[in-house]
């Protein structure tokens, strides 16, 4: 079954990119995303239309074509990862998450243009910069090139879901009373070559 999702290393090296290029960072959302078919076209369903089988893959036939279209290609180490190279140099990634799209590029008028682009295929909700991606939060500080990731609330949804979330953290399963010093770490290259045969060490 064909997955509409970027894979998450697609996405942190093109954050990363972003961040030491000083890249402009746009995101989308698709409303509706699955109802995006052929327009008099009458089928009896059995199911949800979410829970049909062929819906993603229906969408994202469509979706690739208008790339395809508009002179994007697809990358081979992700089909959900579309490049355009402009002939001064510039360039627009895009990124496809189900309904969510990440647009990553220097050029403003280019990202606009195939935001309007879009929006005549798609119903597009524009959400401008993105400060949120997949759970993940992003902070920028585009003067210095930096580019900060948080999932404090996932981290907090998982905390809660497991009843964890009144839990009293330490930053050490030791003792307090314990106290170790450097004397105590491995000395001779035979004690280091025995803890390496050690599962746990």
């Amino acid at each position: 079954m064909l997955l509409l999702v970027v894979k998450m290393s697609s996405i942190q090296v093109v954050l990363g990119l972003a961040a030491s290029m000083n890249l402009k960072i746009e995101q989308l959302d698709v409303k509706t995303v699955f109802l995006h078919g052929k327009e008099h076209l009458v089928c009896q369903l059995k199911k949800s239309l979410y829970g049909l089988k062929q819906a993603p893959r229906q969408w994202y036939k469509k979706f690739d074509s208008f790339m395809v279209e508009h002179g994007y290609d697809k990358t081979a180490f992700d089909h959900c990862m579309f490049v355009k190279k402009f002939s001064d140099g510039e360039f627009i990634i895009l990124l496809l998450y189900m309904d969510d799209m990440l647009i990553v590029g220097r050029d403003t008028c280019k990202i606009n243009k195939l935001k309007k682009e879009l929006s005549k295929s798609f119903e597009m909700k524009d959400l401008g910069p993105t400060s949120q991606i997949l759970g993940i939060k992003i902070s920028r500080d585009k003067k210095n090139g930096k580019l900060w990731q948080s999932q404090e609330s996932y981290i907090k949804k998982v905390l809660d879901k497991f009843n964890m979330d009144k839990a009293k953290p330490v930053s050490s399963l030791l003792g307090s009373h314990l106290k170790l010093s450097s004397k105590q770490s491995l000395s001779s290259e035979k004690e280091k070559e025995e803890m390496r045969k050690v599962p746990y060490a």
